[in-house]
């Protein structure tokens, strides 16, 4: 999980960052025969938009609102970083879920966003409402469960560079949102509807989020994916992997991290285009492949290339990826014909 308070952003040419930044200017494109046949056999769900322009893409919508589905939670973090959750003396709380993360970057970058989740009718949930409300979020898809707490998670980034998470999930508000209680009409009114994948693990969250990413499909509103793996919430690496990918083909946009492609792809090599191309869809407008520092590489049907990252003292990279989704969104929600012009230059 990401915490919104560790997340900064700063205008420009959509440099952003969160502690670590990442920034999409002119990057060297090269045309690439992009192959978008998967050698993944997986059961996949199929949605099929009504609303597709001549060149395939969802036609334009006046509204460039951004809709974040998923979690919103509480981290708790340890007031002394470096330590594992056993060793830290103290804990601090702090807003958190990445699918929330990107809602608030967005809105902190100038963009309009909105979040459809649920937390518990506590202390926590309205904190988090009002946090959400603070930061200019459209709150109106948002549920309160009398019956369950919000969702807790502990993180910490150990001194060898890992970070360790324990979640409090046992069922927490956030798994318990049902299909009959979406904002249908939040959701038709976006431009782009964007989610994760710890949505998909239980129901009847799961069955929530398909009817959401089917209505939005429908709608002609684009897709955004960004998996957050997360293996300790998942009842297994396979469930996990299978979980991931069922929904992966109905996407428009992906953003996923070399780690997340080693963990789909069984072991192969992150960093080699051809693999990287067995994930590829006809679906699929835009895959990006972050690397932390490094920067990103980006893949369409046409060309594929690579921005470098910028170099930056890094405190703690706790958000760098919802950071990044903020940025790369809250453009494309302004202009979706940037999908369309190689190389970005958003």
């Amino acid at each position: 999980m990401a915490a919104l308070h560790s997340t900064a952003f700063r205008l420009g040419s959509v440099a952003l960052s969160s502690r670590q930044e990442l920034s999409f200017r002119r990057g060297n494109a090269k045309a690439s025969a992009f192959s978008c046949s998967s050698s993944v056999s997986i059961p996949r769900l199929s949605f099929q938009s009504k609303a597709l322009g001549g060149d395939g893409f969802p036609e334009t919508k006046d509204s460039s609102l951004v809709v974040c589905f998923g979690e919103m939670l509480i981290d708790f973090v340890p007031t002394i970083s470096g330590l594992s959750l056993a060793d830290a003396p103290a804990f601090k709380k702090a807003p958190g879920g990445a699918p929330a993360n990107v809602a608030v970057g967005i809105a902190r970058l100038g963009g309009s966003s909105a979040f459809i989740g649920k937390v518990g009718e506590d202390e926590f949930g309205y904190m988090l409402a009002e946090i959400l409300k603070e930061n200019n979020v459209n709150s109106e898809g948002m549920r309160f469960d009398p019956g369950a707490r919000t969702a807790l998670a502990f993180v910490t980034l150990r001194s060898d560079g890992e970070r360790e998470f324990m979640f409090y999930r046992n069922p927490s508000a956030d798994m318990l949102l049902q299909e009959a209680e979406l904002d249908l009409d939040l959701i038709r009114k976006a431009k782009i509807f964007h989610y994760g994948s710890i949505s998909l693990i239980t129901e009847p969250c799961k069955s929530a989020h398909i009817a959401a990413a089917k209505a939005a499909k429908d709608a002609g509103v684009v897709l955004s994916y960004d998996p957050n793996l997360r293996l300790p919430l998942w009842p297994s690496a396979e469930s996990a992997r299978e979980g991931i990918l069922s929904i992966w083909d109905t996407a428009d946009i992906i953003k996923i991290s070399e780690e997340e492609i080693s963990f789909l792809t069984k072991g192969e090599d992150p960093y080699d285009d051809a693999v990287v191309r067995k994930l590829c869809h006809p679906n699929h407008k835009l895959l990006l492949v972050t690397e932390g520092p490094e920067g990103c590489r980006y893949y369409t049907k046409e060309f594929n290339g690579r921005v470098k990252g910028l170099k930056v003292d890094a405190v703690d990279t706790t958000g760098a990826g919802d950071a990044f989704v903020a940025g790369i969104l809250s453009q494309l929600a302004k202009d979706l014909s940037l999908l369309q012009v190689m190389p970005l230059t958003i």
